[in-house]
C-alpha cells in the first residue's frame, strides 16, 4: 500500500478514544540568576500555554492524522474543564463523549520550562476510581456511539487518574467485541492485567519492566520472553512494546522482532507515546502489517520528540518522512 493510499485511508476512519482526560499547561520563562531565598532560579515569566494531553491528546493526533475522533472520558466542574472545552472547541473535537463530575478537578499537569529546559511539574488532580453511577454514564455514552456511528477502531489510553476502572475497562472490551471492533491499548501500571484479547496492546519498555516478575533486556531475546509471558496473561495479537531512541518491538503470530528507529535530536520526549499509539492504531484498522505498523509509529514517535511539549502529528512531515522510507511502507 502506497503512501497516499495510506494517508488517504486515514481519512476515511472514525476512531473511539477513551480514556483519561487532561490539560498539559506551560509557564515559559527565563533563568538569568538565582534566588537569594533557596539555591532555586528564578523564572522570569514570559508566557503560558494550555494543550490538551493524555486521551484528549491522542484524539488530536487522530484529528490531526486526518479522521474523525470520538473522545470519551471525565473532567471536573472548574476552571480547568472551562479550559478543556475551549482547547476541544479550538481543535473542533467532538464534546459530546466528555462527562463533567462535581467535586473532582480536571487534571492539570503544569511544567515550569525555561530555555527549553523542563524545571519543574506541579499535577493537580485527583485519581482515585470514579463512582459506579459516574462510571455507568462513560459506558452509556459509549454504547450510544457505538449504536448510531461505525466506529473502526477503539483506542483505550490509560494514565490510572481514576475514569478506566476495572468495571469500566470490562465494559468498553464487551461493547467493542459485540460491535466487532477492534481495540488498541496504551496500558499503564494499575489496569495492566485487566486488558484481555485486544488486537493490540502498546506498552512503553518502563511499563513492561515494572510490571513483569524478571527483568528485561533491550534484545531480541529477553524482549522475545517478555512478550510471551505477556501474552500468556492477555492472548493479544499484536504486542508493540516502544523502546524510545531503540525504536519498537513487535510481537504477533509467535513471531517477534526489533524494528529500529532513526536517530533524532530529542527535544521534549512528552506526548511521544499519544502519538505512537494513534498511528499505530489507525494502521492497525487499516490491516497494515506489524512491519509497516512499527515503521509508522517510529516515524511519528520520532518526530514528537523533537519539538518542546506535548504536540500532534504533523500530517506533511510524516507523510514526507514516509515517502523518504517509501520501500519498507511498501511491503
Amino acid at each position: 500500500m502506497n503512501v497516499n493510499r495510506i494517508i488517504s485511508g486515514f481519512s476515511q476512519l472514525k476512531v473511539l478514544v477513551a480514556g483519561d482526560l487532561m490539560i498539559d499547561r506551560y509557564l515559559l520563562g527565563k533563568v538569568s540568576r538565582v534566588s537569594p531565598e533557596a539555591p532555586v532560579p528564578i523564572v522570569e515569566w514570559e508566557a503560558e500555554e494550555n494543550r490538551l494531553g493524555g486521551a484528549a491528546n491522542v484524539a488530536l493526533n487522530v484529528d490531526a492524522l486526518g479522521a474523525k475522533a470520538y473522545l470519551c472520558g471525565v473532567v471536573g466542574q472548574d476552571h480547568g474543564s472551562q479550559c478543556f472545552f475551549e482547547l476541544m472547541e479550538h481543535h473542533q473535537l467532538d464534546t459530546s463523549l466528555v462527562c463533567q463530575i462535581k467535586d473532582r478537578p480536571t487534571t492539570v499537569k503544569t511544567r515550569v520550562i525555561a530555555h527549553d529546559q523542563h524545571l519543574l511539574r506541579l499535577d493537580r488532580e485527583v485519581k482515585s476510581d470514579i463512582s459506579v453511577e459516574e462510571a455507568g454514564v462513560v459506558i452509556q455514552k459509549v454504547a450510544s456511539l457505538l449504536a448510531t456511528n461505525k466506529i473502526d477502531i477503539v483506542i483505550i489510553q490509560d494514565y490510572n487518574k481514576g475514569v478506566l476502572t476495572k468495571a469500566v475497562i470490562k465494559e468498553l472490551l464487551k461493547l467493542a467485541k459485540d460491535n466487532s471492533i477492534p481495540v488498541a491499548v496504551d496500558p499503564k501500571f494499575n489496569n495492566f492485567w485487566d486488558y484481555h484479547q485486544v488486537q493490540l496492546f502498546k506498552p512503553n519498555l518502563k511499563e513492561v519492566r515494572d510490571i513483569l516478575p524478571f527483568s528485561v533486556d533491550i534484545t531480541s531475546e529477553s524482549l522475545a520472553i517478555a512478550a510471551r509471558f505477556i501474552n500468556e496473561q492477555l492472548n493479544t495479537e499484536l504486542l508493540m512494546i516502544t523502546l524510545s531512541e531503540n525504536g519498537a518491538f513487535m510481537s504477533a503470530n509467535g513471531l517477534s522482532k526489533i524494528y529500529p528507529t532513526s536517530r533524532r535530536q530529542v527535544a521534549d520526549v512528552c506526548g511521544a507515546g499519544d502519538a505512537v499509539i494513534a498511528v499505530a492504531s489507525l494502521a492497525l484498522a487499516m490491516g497494515l502489517n506489524e512491519t509497516q505498523i512499527a515503521l509508522l509509529a517510529n516515524l511519528a514517535g520520532g518526530q514528537v520528540v523533537e519539538k518542546v511539549g506535548v504536540v500532534p502529528i504533523n500530517l506533511d512531515q510524516l507523510k514526507g518522512e514516509m515517502i523518504k522510507q517509501g520501500l519498507m511502507i511498501n511491503q
